[in-house]
């Protein structure tokens, strides 16, 4: 890539989105689309939009925030279902602050941070395109020109709303430079951005006895006064504020909770009535979406205060719970390894899969389902099926606690140990024991964890131990497996044949002698109880599959093995079950003769070709799978 040839291409491509002409003009450009004129709650909705909405099992899930938020689609659909979409067609909760509220390190910041970098990109394309009166210092909506007795016409005209009223600086412009002529003030096309505080604005709290309101409303400009002569003179006065500059745009308030109350007083006018007051002027207009964020405890004790009821009232608290899904939790950790500087490091698989295991297991609560454990509970959050309980078990567990996900370990912890291991270690690769032990050394460190958390976050490490064993033994079993697909379709066309036979009460036909057999009882049942399906069961469980096949075939599809999960698993069971004393023999053997030296060479080739081990990983898997087969 020529480098200076793209920066050309990039700044061409500004060049091309510039846009300058008077109101007059723009007034003709929003008779062909009048999206430009939207508010900013809309703009923040389409923007979501933009990026695609798909619906998997009565769920939306927004493309939007796939890449960065992992785990929180019910949270997130809340979150743009409930408050972006109705804010985006004017109903009253736009008047409202958006309050983020959860534990650390789960995503809340992330979420802020997405929408910020989505609005300057949206701001780039035609749909997302923004205008504004040129040299207004908080580039406000051209149509606030239109005196308001005059508006319902043209409203009524061009199919927009006009809310919101001259900034005081434009006001004194269009008076002094162009005597009122509102057709002839300038409009140009603004790009929103953080870095040159267009539309997206950060207000963080600092100390409340140095910290001024001008970091919210602006500030007069002294150094004016003796040229102006007042106070109150537009061109005294410096609109920086952080609310002045996320006009049209979005302002994060950070830890909004742990700031003086006299900064929360300027959001009551703002939020209900979209103006605020700043200076000696009347209230000044602002299009703006404000999200801020805080954990649980800084909240219960903002809602306990009675002085706080009016603010409260003016808020819509949006949950964000910690990831209850393992698999979801594991594209966190690979997400936050991938920014560091440890890319080098191989992790091997299942490392990752182990310690979300023991993460989820923290923030998950014991459910009143007879017979549900923690673990059927956590394999259910993340989409497999668990013998014994449904689609609506699953929708239950997740309503039984509105505060499930809000406490336990968090995905920061984590990381910082896996990284604490990697660099003491040198490390050229790490595995899922390398994870669980750097974990377990430091709960004794973790300040905030009581004895009696200690003894159950050991025990969750066991747990997640014991998960790793069953998945490290399977996936020696099945690089033990030579063409293991062609065996695992070969049994299944034999179980397939059989259990079509006992159905319809009719025989097989062997295909070597070609004489009539009874189903093979045997075989169907070394098969079905690899997955627990008792005596009683079976006659269920195979009229089961049939069924299936038959709806496969109604839509042209084939039927394989891999199309039912509980017959997969029994399939590959049964097979790693005939596998194990060939494994057991040549795993653990100290001196192995040529033809096991052959297989272990043949297995740690295809670990590390199919399922990406590295040549550690893989014989430190061997290794430690021998010793689990001999114990």
């Amino acid at each position: 890539m020529d480098i200076f040839e793209r920066i050309a291409s990039y700044r061409a491509e500004n060049e091309r989105m510039a846009w300058s002409g008077t109101f007059k003009e723009y007034i003709e450009l929003l008779r062909k689309d009048p999206t430009p004129a939207k508010t900013a709650h809309a703009r923040v909705y389409d923007m979501i939009k933009s990026h695609g909405v798909e619906e998997i099992n009565g769920r939306k899930r927004y493309k939007f925030f796939e890449q960065e938020i992992f785990g929180l689609d019910r949270a997130v659909e809340k979150l743009v279902e409930e408050y972006f979409h109705s804010a985006a067609r004017r109903l009253d909760v736009r008047k409202r602050i958006l309050l983020l509220m959860g534990p650390v390190s789960g995503g809340k910041s992330t979420l802020v941070t997405l929408l910020k970098r989505g609005l300057e990109q949206y701001s780039r394309t035609m749909q997302g395109a923004v205008y504004a009166i040129e040299g207004c210092p908080m580039h406000e909506e051209p149509l606030h020109l239109i005196p308001g007795e005059l508006r319902p016409e043209i409203e009524k005209e061009l199919g927009v709303r006009i809310e919101g009223n001259l900034c005081p600086s434009c006001q004194m412009r269009l008076k002094n430079e162009f005597s009122g002529d509102i057709e002839k003030m300038k409009v140009v096309r603004v790009l929103l951005s953080e870095e040159e505080r267009i539309g997206i604005g950060t207000f963080s709290p600092s100390d409340p006895k140095s910290q001024d309101i001008a970091d919210l409303t602006g500030s007069i400009d002294f150094s004016t006064i003796t040229e102006f002569g007042s106070e109150s003179d537009p061109r005294a006065y410096r609109f920086d504020g952080e609310l002045n500059k996320a006009n049209r745009g979005l302002m994060e308030f950070q830890e909004m909770l742990k700031c003086d109350e006299k900064f929360l007083w300027n959001l009551l006018s703002l939020t209900q009535e979209g103006n605020f007051k700043a200076g000696r002027f009347a209230l000044i207009s602002a299009d703006e979406l404000i999200v801020a964020h805080t954990n649980e405890t800084e909240y219960k004790a903002f809602i306990s205060n009675k002085k706080n009821e009016a603010l409260q009232s003016r808020m819509i608290v949006m949950p964000v719970p910690y990831n209850l899904k393992v698999s979801e939790e594991e594209k966190i950790y690979a997400k936050l390894i991938a920014q560091s500087d440890m890319k080098h490091v191989h992790i091997a698989p299942h490392a990752l899969r182990a310690a979300a295991i023991f993460s989820v297991l923290t923030r998950l609560r014991e459910s009143k389902k007879q017979g549900m454990d923690l673990i059927k509970k956590l394999r259910m959050y993340d989409g497999e099926e668990v013998e014994g309980y449904k689609e609506a078990d699953l929708k239950e567990m997740q309503n039984e606690y509105l505060d499930e996900g809000m406490s336990g370990i968090d995905p920061r912890y984590v990381i910082n140990r896996i990284s604490s291991a990697l660099i003491k270690g040198d490390l050229e690769c790490m595995n899922a024991l390398d994870v669980l032990r750097a974990i377990k050394d430091g709960l004794d460190q973790h300040p905030s964890i009581t004895k009696e958390e200690r003894e159950r976050y050991l025990n969750f490490i066991s747990i997640a131990r014991k998960e790793y064993d069953t998945l490290a033994k399977n996936e020696v079993q099945k690089a033990f497996v030579y063409s293991f697909e062609e065996s695992a379709k070969t049994l299944f066309e034999n179980y397939l044949d059989n259990i079509e036979a006992f159905c319809n009460w009719t025989k097989i036909r062997d295909p070597l002698t070609d004489e009539e057999m009874e189903p093979d009882e045997r075989l169907m049942r070394s098969i079905e109880e690899q997955i627990g399906i008792s005596e009683n069961a079976k006659k269920a469980f195979r009229e089961e599959i049939l069924i299936r096949i038959s709806a496969y075939s109604r839509k042209g599809k084939k039927f394989e093995y891999s199309n039912h999960d509980r017959l997969r698993e029994a399939i590959e069971k049964k097979l790693f079950t005939d596998l194990k004393d060939i494994v057991k023999i040549t795993t653990s053997s100290k001196t192995p003769d040529e033809s096991q030296l052959k297989r272990i060479n043949e297995v740690s080739r295809r670990l590390i070709d199919e399922h990406n081990y590295c040549p550690i990983c893989a014989n430190e898997l061997l290794r430690y799978v021998g010793s689990l087969l001999n114990r």
